[in-house]
């Protein structure tokens, strides 16, 4: 993979730089319409689980652990295809990955970009 990854909030204005946009939340962000996403895809099975989200509670103090939960979360069976879908994105150009979270770099979309950085070295 040679892509650039980053995130954002799906409220902020899509660029032309953005690439593959993937939304990366388990439930469609409140009060925002489909067409204005401009999604490339909704990978709703790679977000994490509703009881480490709710553990979390975007509480960033509890952040390394839920980094650390939440990528032993997708190394299970039920997040393989989700998974694959995602490296399979990254491997063809840049992307950017969305959350509905305000505080985007205690969130999954964070995580997951971090984690395609590495495995791409």
């Amino acid at each position: 993979m040679s892509s650039h990854i980053t995130y954002h909030r799906v409220y902020d204005e899509v660029s032309p730089s953005d690439g593959a946009r993937v939304l990366v939340d388990r439930v469609w962000p409140r009060g925002m319409r489909k067409d204005r996403l401009d999604l490339t895809e909704w990978l709703r099975d790679i977000a994490p689980s509703t009881e480490l989200r709710r553990w979390y509670n975007h509480e960033p103090e509890r952040f390394a652990e839920f980094r650390r939960r939440y990528l032993a979360e997708l190394k299970e069976p039920g997040y393989r295809a989700a998974v694959d879908r995602l490296e399979q994105i990254a491997a063809r150009g840049d992307v950017t990955l969305l959350t509905a979270t305000k505080d985007v770099d205690h969130s999954q979309a964070a995580v997951l970009a971090h984690w395609l950085e590495k495995k791409a070295r």
